[in-house]
């Protein structure tokens, strides 16, 4: 049950750089739960496509700005950051003006830069949350090695000391995962008692099952990437897997690859003069409707993130999310990976394309395989990650941080609905039976 929302609770205001709002799930659950426990809610981001310069979502303010070009080179990164603070640094003054005074700013990274606009803030008392989202030290070092030069040496010290500075003005740290906890408490000097894991868990309610509007085909297997797309994430690694397949004999594979990002243009030249645009859909930017329709139509999930220092301690939402549709998956070995999948995640060494083909080509082979990674992986995100619990640490942070007695939630915890917010029906997960035959096969409602 919701606080009622009046003039004098207090206002959060929620910083974003790398994402639009709305491709944010993190974030959107993040300010949900601020809104539940009667928090007023500013947020500040850039605009996705198409996108409104002001937005209302269920009470929280939207404040967005056209978002700096493409970044190329140092030069260019650093313009990016100097243009996206300053039009943030005037979306604050704009929203303190319009919504009054805010007590708490939450700052989400990257870029390490906004604790330089929280310590102005300060000044009129504001606190500041830092919701830690990425470790940029091991972004450089996943992007370029070692540094070799001077200037690279400059680079990386000065991406250590802003890392250093947020995590100093920060009243309090929440971390996406037990990796990044560590890294906080170690370099960022923080205490224990002032850093907490708020994993991004799903709202496995409506992040579940549906019977899907467009099967596909019998007698395809379709092959499933979720997230950002660029250097970092391995998308290209998916290519290099559905053209192995292909070399095998695989005639009856196919790939969706949703999302966008930096290396999206790069990954459709490439995906042509490989010659798979007859077997492998970019989709770009999608929403949550085309979300649950491909992951509910899609056999395997592919986590080709390779290991470096940055992937290796952060936690892919795509795996959650895979996870949450009750979708086997196949993913390169990493630390975290494990951590969130344990058991219900097929492991192969990183960029092990042969290795990744060979569990691609048992699961199709195996039914029953893919029937018991299916049922093992919805078990454990309900049970271990879904956002209810998750909430309740993030909102008694801000709680505890500005002196609010402690939220007690009074609403039992509803049914499960059949159906989503767009009136498609959710596979009944209580029904064995049909779960089973669903699982199997990843098609319509039976008749």
């Amino acid at each position: 049950m919701s606080r009622s929302i009046g003039g004098d609770d207090p206002h959060v205001l929620v910083i974003v750089q790398n994402l639009p709002i709305q491709v944010d799930r993190r974030v959107q659950l993040e300010f949900h739960e601020l809104l539940d426990r009667g928090y007023r809610v500013s947020l500040i981001c850039p605009k996705g496509p198409g996108d409104p310069a002001r937005e209302t979502i269920d009470g929280a303010r939207i404040y967005k700005y056209a978002p700096a070009p493409v970044a190329t080179g140092a030069l260019g990164y650093a313009v990016e950051f100097v243009y996206s603070w300053l039009r943030t640094a005037w979306l604050s003054v704009v929203a303190w003006r319009e919504r009054g005074p805010f007590q708490m700013i939450q700052a989400c990274n990257p870029p390490d830069t906004y604790w330089l606009l929280a310590l102005l803030w300060r000044l009129r008392g504001v606190r500041f949350v830092f919701d830690h989202h990425d470790l940029n030290p091991e972004l450089f070092h996943s992007r370029f090695g070692a540094p070799k030069t001077a200037v690279q040496r400059l680079e990386l010290a000065f991406l250590h000391w802003l890392e250093r500075r947020t995590f100093r003005t920060a009243h309090r740290v929440i971390s996406t995962n037990d990796s990044y906890r560590a890294i906080a408490l170690r370099r960022g000097r923080k205490r224990p008692e002032d850093v907490d894991v708020v994993r991004s868990g799903p709202d496995t309610a409506r992040m579940r099952p549906i019977y899907p509007e467009q099967p596909v085909p019998e007698g395809l297997t379709m092959l499933a990437y979720l997230g950002i797309m660029g250097p970092q994430d391995g998308v290209d690694q998916v290519l290099l897997l559905v053209d192995e397949l292909r070399r095998r004999g695989r005639t009856d594979i196919r790939a969706t690859l949703m999302g966008f990002g930096d290396c999206l243009d790069d990954l459709r030249r490439q995906s042509a003069e490989m010659g798979l645009d007859d077997v492998v859909t970019f989709t770009g930017r999608v929403d949550k409707r085309e979300i649950a329709e491909q992951l509910s139509r899609a056999h395997i999930g592919v986590s080709p993130d390779l290991k470096t220092p940055l992937n290796d301690l952060s936690t892919m939402n795509k795996t959650l999310e895979y996870m949450s549709y009750a979708l086997p998956a196949v993913s390169f070995d990493l630390k975290e990976t494990r951590v969130t999948g344990g058991d219900a995640v097929r492991y192969v060494p990183s960029g092990d394309i042969v290795a990744m083909a060979d569990e691609v080509e048992r699961l199709v082979a195996d039914p029953e395989l893919r029937v018991d990674l299916s049922r093992r992986a919805r078990a454990r995100v309900v049970e271990m990650f879904d956002w209810a619990g998750q909430a309740k640490v993030f909102g008694d942070v801000f709680d505890e941080v500005l002196g609010r007695p402690r939220f007690e939630r009074h609403s039992y915890a509803a049914p499960d609905p059949d159906v989503d917010d767009h009136g498609r029906r959710f596979v009944p997960l209580e029904d064995e039976e049909e779960l089973t035959r669903f699982l199997r096969t990843r098609r319509a409602e039976s008749t």
